[in-house]
């Protein structure tokens, strides 16, 4: 029964993020593909580079988040399948640990970084917080930690079948 929840909720995270993720690169999309036009007429945008930089980080910050909930990061499974069982959940958990703390370290260093960064505006768009474009770094940690623990126990299932979810 509690399985079934955390599937339901892994299924319908991953259908925000991919939904969120199509609409970030449909807007980045948009602000090279007028930048480009622009160019061609003889007109720089003075703000395109700034904004399509944010947008990009922005999509590579989530897009982490969607790949942890699907467990598709680059793994070391083939090392955990070749242990015995006992010593492949204890050294399975012991990554989660690792993982985990580093998103945890990431999400209070972020919001150290967005502290900083009171009163800065973007230089092209001064209307724009540097602080809103950052807030991405502990927003995505807490989102990545998250998934990561979400998909901890499809995760667990598979490699104490012996699969790897990491197999292409």
């Amino acid at each position: 029964m509690f399985v079934n929840h955390i599937d339901a909720l892994q299924r319908r995270l991953t259908q925000v993020l991919e939904w969120f993720l199509i609409f970030l690169m449909l807007v980045l999309t948009g602000v090279v593909l007028v930048a480009v036009f622009f160019r061609l007429l003889g007109d720089s945008l003075s703000w395109y580079d700034e904004v399509a930089a944010v947008l990009l980080s922005w999509v590579t910050y989530y897009g982490a988040c969607l790949a942890a909930l699907e467990r598709k990061h680059i793994g070391v499974d083939s090392v955990l399948l070749s242990l015995p069982s006992k010593w492949r959940l204890i050294g399975a958990f012991a990554a989660e640990v690792v993982v985990i703390g580093f998103f945890v370290l990431m999400a209070w260093a972020g919001l150290k970084v967005v502290q900083i960064l009171e009163g800065e505006t973007l230089v092209s768009l001064t209307w724009i917080s540097v602080q809103f474009t950052q807030s991405v770094i502990p927003v995505t940690a807490i989102i990545f930690i998250i998934c990561e623990v979400i998909s901890i126990p499809g995760y667990l299932r598979a490699l104490m079948a012996g699969k790897s979810l990491n197999d292409h």
